[in-house]
């Protein structure tokens, strides 16, 4: 696929085991490629630690996809002509967002430590990176909003040198919103790639500056998610996935609309993977009542579907 056009969506994102494996999700994939211009599809796998200092990721439970039904819906995608990301991401069973991930950065016996973790995560990003190279998957982020883990840049490169010996795709990193500078070890990598969920009335400002770290690095740039939420109040906070309050579509339609036109108009965006499409969405007629991220049937899938068509 072009990779200097993605037009992506995530989808299934942190599917828990067996739901990839019904018909529901084959069928949702099916209206995906019905309804939209999309050429690429973002799979995510869920790694899950207990809290934000445990050391131990597991991949293994029911929280997380099975590698034979992740491989049935990646070869299923290429099947009806779409290109595939694969984004292994860390959770914490506990609620706490990723972001605050965080050990003392010397070691101390008898204390959870960085060395640790990263032997973890090294195992849980090599074990999804095998799967990338044997099913010639296009694109594999190595990681998403891992804010306090990234000054680890030793750590970070060791992982991403280890993953070049198994996968010879597109290599990239997810960083948080606002901190693309954050990270000090693009070079490594072939992309830059970051979350997009600026207030509706931000994106001007936060494109100029995202423009300065795609300059210095002299690297593509694409949003590996961007998103809000279908509800009154979403488009000032569209990252915010506790907030609660009435479905409000024209809302996250405003949202999108003003997302294209910021991002379209710089020719070194080279895509946007929306976040999300769910493996067993809500029936259409529903649609108006949904106020979640999914975009099927809502005005949102109309101004994505243009958008991609440009």
């Amino acid at each position: 696929m072009d990779l200097n056009n993605i037009k992506g969506i995530t989808f299934a994102p942190f599917a828990n085991r067996g739901v990839l494996s019904k018909k529901d999700a084959f069928k949702s994939l099916d209206a995906l490629k019905e309804r939209t211009p999309a050429n690429l599809i973002m799979l995510v796998p869920n790694g899950i630690q207990a809290d934000a200092h445990s050391e131990v990721i597991r991949y293994d439970t029911e929280a997380t996809m099975s590698d034979s039904e992740l491989i049935a819906i990646i070869r299923y995608a290429k099947k009806l002509g779409f290109g595939v990301g694969i984004k292994p991401t860390c959770n914490c069973k506990d609620g706490t967002w990723r972001a605050y991930i965080n050990f003392f950065d010397e070691e101390i016996p008898n204390t959870p430590s960085w060395k640790k973790w990263f032997e973890y995560y090294t195992d849980f990003q090599l074990h999804y990176a095998e799967i990338a190279k044997a099913e010639d998957v296009d694109i594999f982020v190595c990681g998403c909003e891992m804010v306090m883990a990234e000054h680890r840049e030793d750590d970070w490169r060791a992982l991403i040198r280890k993953l070049r010996r198994v996968y010879n795709g597109m290599l990239t990193y997810n960083a948080e919103m606002y901190l693309e500078d954050h990270v000090k070890w693009w070079d490594e990598l072939d992309a830059i790639s970051s979350s997009g969920y600026y207030p509706i009335d931000a994106w001007e400002a936060q494109m100029n500056r995202i423009e300065g770290v795609v300059k210095k690095y002299d690297l593509p740039f694409f949003f590996s998610e961007v998103g809000c939420m279908s509800m009154s109040g979403a488009s000032m906070t569209p990252n915010d996935w506790s907030m609660r309050s009435p479905a409000n579509l024209k809302e996250q339609e405003r949202w999108y609309e003003s997302m294209f036109f910021s991002t379209k108009k710089r020719p070194w965006v080279s895509g946007h993977v929306i976040w999300c499409w769910s493996a067993t969405p809500y029936a259409l007629k529903k649609a108006a009542v949904d106020w979640g991220y999914d975009i099927i049937g809502k005005p949102a899938e109309s101004v994505v579907a243009k958008y991609f068509n440009q």
